[in-house]
């Protein structure tokens, strides 16, 4: 949807609360405590009261704009914007392309990324499946910190399903360690049953065999000659995009919300191919997904 479209057909509060009625209810009001069709509109209070129980609800309960104060124009902007720019986007941008606080800037956008995360948990990766950990880094020190494996780099198990060599899925997950009982956990999470897993040679993916998978090993860096990193490549290009997005817009992150940003690149490149929906699909994602709190949010 292009910036001139969304702009005539969301540009007011009542078209907002149209569509979003649209999506919370296809079918017309549902209450959510007794399951009547049919509800008083109270409009003084943005409420709906249910004709049989007297429960009340408005538009935004149970979703991630649950409670909000701002305008939900403003959400179908940020929601837009998010949506639309490839690069990501930040909160102080955020805050300053719609005219709102930086802490309300930095709470929506979490929510939004709470969002996506929701959506792509209804997922599991199926098919020939690349299988690699890497490191990011967990926040920036003064100084420049110590490179390599250490005390601020962050271990993430980056899993990328193919077919036909090319990539249709593609997660990451944050590991306290990386070690099998962690990896088997991830695995059990987010991959379906009786998959093929290609690896490296690293001992601790031999779990993958001992929960049902079919166990691909290879020899990335071999004793003799050049290593093989097309034997993973997706993985590797998992990687390199990844922290290219993360340092690009956001100039790193504290690794406590790492996997949050990781939740969000990912989202985006399962739905590379599909730009012109990025808007609808992203709505409707945060219409559906639960109520996160700030102090959730922070951690």
């Amino acid at each position: 949807m292009d910036l001139i479209t969304f702009q005539r057909r969301f540009g007011t509060e009542p078209a907002c609360r149209k569509r979003l009625f649209e999506l919370r209810w296809p079918e017309g009001f549902r209450c959510p405590r007794c399951g009547c069709h049919e509800a008083y509109h109270l409009e003084n209070r943005s409420l709906y009261q249910c004709v049989e129980c007297k429960f009340q609800t408005s538009l935004t309960a149970g979703t991630v704009m649950h409670r909000t104060r701002t305008p939900l124009v403003k959400w179908f902007w940020a929601i837009y914007l998010v949506a639309t720019d490839k690069r990501g986007l930040s909160a102080l941008a955020l805050s300053r392309k719609i005219d709102i606080g930086l802490k309300c800037a930095w709470t929506m956008l979490h929510k939004i990324r709470k969002a996506m995360e929701a959506r792509d948990a209804g997922y599991q990766l199926a098919g020939l499946i690349q299988v690699d950990d890497a490191f990011f880094s967990g926040g920036v020190k003064k100084g420049g910190g110590k490179r390599g494996r250490g005390a601020s780099k962050v271990p993430v198990l980056v899993m990328a399903a193919t077919r036909d060599e090319a990539i249709t899925f593609a997660r990451m997950e944050v590991l306290e360690s990386v070690d099998g009982d962690h990896i088997k956990a991830v695995l059990q999470k987010r991959v379906a049953d009786s998959q093929s897993i290609k690896t490296d040679g690293l001992p601790a993916f031999n779990v993958a065999k001992q929960i049902g998978h079919e166990h691909i090993p290879v020899v990335v860096y071999p004793k003799k000659g050049e290593p093989d990193y097309d034997v993973l490549k997706w993985v590797n290009i998992m990687v390199s995009n990844a922290k290219a997005f993360i340092l690009g817009t956001y100039h790193g992150v504290m690794g406590k919300h790492l996997q949050k940003y990781l939740n969000e690149f990912c989202y985006r490149f399962n739905r590379r191919f599909w730009p012109g929906q990025g808007f609808d699909r992203l709505l409707r994602a945060c219409s559906c997904a639960s109520p996160v709190t700030y102090a959730e949010l922070r951690g």
